[in-house]
């Protein structure tokens, strides 16, 4: 499966979840309607004629426990789902993660950052900020949130001593597959669901302890009193069975769901990476070690499905079990593997990586970005990628000029960064923009802005989107109001010269779009289009607009118009040039961002073929593939 079946199937699995969770909270809503029959019928026979055993049905009274128990239920899923609203942080803040420092001197941390940034880079979602769980002396990472714009990546402390780099790589590109695919939005619902039923059982168990702090009191009251303790325990008893049992068969459900997941991204991780051995040995040093994958603190066996491997102890981990068996993912890996993990696993040496002098400049890496690429392999990097990319991206952070990379992970110096990407060559409009920074720019942005300049001028064009991806953790780090001004100001540079160019709107796209939903400024697209019909005005927009993107000349915009068209199998007539703006484009985009994962698919294969209609894909037309893929909220790797 590719990027959009991934996506998909996930969408489809969501769906099968809301099912099950349906059909559970009717078969709790039948229990505690029965429970409650028994429980009014043992009142009744102290005072006399029982009404609710000669006759059980009352609709009324059943009408008033259903919606009671999907009043109940509801509130515990949408409080819980609301509590990880905030992405992959609030996970990581509940796991007592520690978020990283990118300038921090530990050898171990910063290799890890290194391979997160790697990777990130490599697929073409933002870097995600990384949470290190010092408590936790087993190997286990985990990657959570809604979305890639707001995930986060959390890696135990055992990861860190007995990980080596290769390892470590095979671990985060299984929870980049996550990522990617779309598992971390399913991953969220499965522990609202769950905590929705344990509400249930947390009542009776209210109920129970109840009649302890009440039997005194009730006791003196004789008969009545003793039947209310007996319908109070009965009730508590009752509902707590009730949500044990219905628990249960949630974590049967939540183990179902999540074991295929598992497979399926251990297979992404050595397609990623071309390298077996690294998650092996990763699953291998897992069976050796004492502590292996368990979780100890308190919530993680409720959201143990996150994990990269089983988080609760071995009872619990066979019985609702969330991941294969180890010895079953290292064979699907390495099938040579007789079963035996090794007797003690050794903490591993983590390097520093060198230091480069600032005056270094990009060079192998940053000439690949700029080829010319072969069509052939362009659609395959949406949404995925291959340990070509992996190997670049490495590349690309190590020729990146240490100044940059440093600047990437502060906060003043992310947001000069981003500056520096949007100030236009143009003296005139150069004034202006730096005018503009001098007025409303915090004075450490200002002064790094002047500074950064001349080495962002440096950089190629293809260079300057890989840039804006580190700066994501730092950016998110400012608060409501100093993203406020953040975005004015970059709004302000954009509009500076009266356009929108292609290097400003993928910007915008990449950068303000997405920290307009961390910051709560606008939501997240929700499929609404199904059929491409419902999106034939839009899509001819965008493929307009890139036919004449790749050539001035008429017949060559023609051909590769149609070209596009051919793959949506329709012939609706072209746009005239005058139509084709970067801001009608944004618009169409939007709208197209709206659509069903397949739907997608079939917009970026056009989008595809349109800019491969002469057979080479220049730096520029990936440029512009680039934005519409961000826009639409599909990844794409380098």
């Amino acid at each position: 499966m590719d990027f959009f079946e991934h996506q998909d199937q996930a969408q489809r699995r969501t769906r099968r979840l809301v099912f099950y969770f349906a059909a559970a909270v009717c078969l709790i809503i039948v229990a505690i309607y029965v429970l409650l029959i028994f429980i009014l019928g043992i009142l009744g026979d102290l005072e006399g004629p029982n009404p609710y055993f000669d006759d059980p049905w009352h609709p009324d009274l059943f009408l008033i426990v259903a919606l009671g128990t999907c009043a109940v239920v509801g509130a515990g899923s949408a409080y819980k789902i609301a509590q990880l609203s905030h992405g992959g942080e609030a996970v990581a803040a509940m796991l007592g993660g520690r978020r990283l420092n990118p300038q921090t001197t530990d050898p171990a941390e910063r290799r890890l950052l290194n391979v997160v940034e790697e990777m990130a880079l490599a697929s073409g979602v933002p870097v995600p900020p990384v949470y290190v769980m010092d408590d936790e002396p087993s190997i286990n990472a985990f990657a959570a949130g809604y979305a890639p714009g707001d995930a986060v990546i959390g890696v135990s402390r055992g990861s860190l001593t007995y990980l080596n780099r290769d390892e470590l790589q095979g671990v985060m590109a299984h929870e980049f597959s996550h990522v990617i695919n779309g598992d971390m939005r399913l991953n969220t619902r499965l522990t609202g669901v769950l905590h929705g039923i344990v509400v249930i059982a947390l009542i009776g168990w209210i109920l129970i302890r109840s009649v302890g702090y009440s039997r005194p009191r009730t006791s003196r009251r004789g008969k009545g009193g003793g039947g209310a303790v007996v319908a109070l325990l009965a009730a508590g008893a009752g509902l707590l069975v009730i949500g044990g049992i219905g628990l249960l068969f949630a974590k049967i459900i939540r183990a179902a769901v999540s074991r295929q997941r598992e497979h399926l991204a251990d297979a992404s991780a050595v397609q990623f990476t071309r390298n077996p051995e690294g998650i092996a040995g990763a699953l291998k040093k897992i069976g050796g070690v004492p502590a292996t994958s368990k979780i100890e603190n308190d919530h993680g066996s409720e959201i143990s499905h996150m994990f990269f491997c089983s988080a609760a102890g071995s009872f619990a981990s066979q019985v609702f079990a969330t991941h294969p068996p180890l010895p079953e993912r290292i064979r699907a890996i390495d099938p040579s593997f007789d079963g035996t993990f090794p007797k003690r696993v050794e903490p591993v040496r983590a390097a520093e990586p060198p230091r480069k002098p600032a005056a270094a400049k990009p060079r192998d890496a940053l000439g690949t970005l700029r080829e010319t690429l072969d069509p052939a392999g362009v659609f395959g990097r949406f949404g995925t990628m291959g340990s070509g990319q992996v190997i670049l991206a490495a590349a690309l952070l190590e020729e990146m000029p240490d100044p940059l990379r440093d600047a990437a992970h502060d906060p003043y110096g992310a947001r000069a960064l981003i500056y520096c990407l949007l100030i236009d060559d143009n003296p005139e409009v150069r004034t202006t923009q730096m005018d503009t920074l001098a007025q409303h720019a915090e004075a450490p942005s200002l002064e790094e802005t002047k500074k950064l300049l001349p080495l962002v001028e440096e950089l190629p064009e293809d260079a300057r989107a890989p840039l804006a991806d580190l700066s994501f953790p730092a950016l998110k780090e400012l608060s409501p109001q100093q993203y406020e001004q953040f975005a004015a100001n970059c709004t302000a540079l954009i509009e500076a010269d009266g356009r929108l160019d292609l290097l400003e709107y993928t910007i915008r796209t990449m950068v303000l779009e997405q920290l307009d939903v961390h910051f709560g400024r606008r939501t997240a697209p929700r499929v609404r289009y199904t059929q491409l019909g419902s999106v034939a005005a839009p899509a001819v927009q965008v493929l307009s607009t890139l036919a004449y993107v790749g050539s001035s000349d008429p017949a060559e915009v023609d051909d590769a118009y149609r070209k596009g068209m051919a793959v949506l199998k329709r012939s609706d007539p072209q746009l005239p040039a005058e139509q084709c703006t970067l801001g009608n484009l944004d618009k169409a985009l939007k709208t197209l961002a709206e659509c069903a994962p397949l739907i997608k698919r079939q917009i970026l294969q056009a989008c595809t073929a349109t800019v491969a209609a002469d057979n080479k894909v220049t730096p520029r037309e990936r440029q512009v593939l680039h934005a519409v893929a961000a826009s639409l909220g599909v990844p794409m790797g380098l």
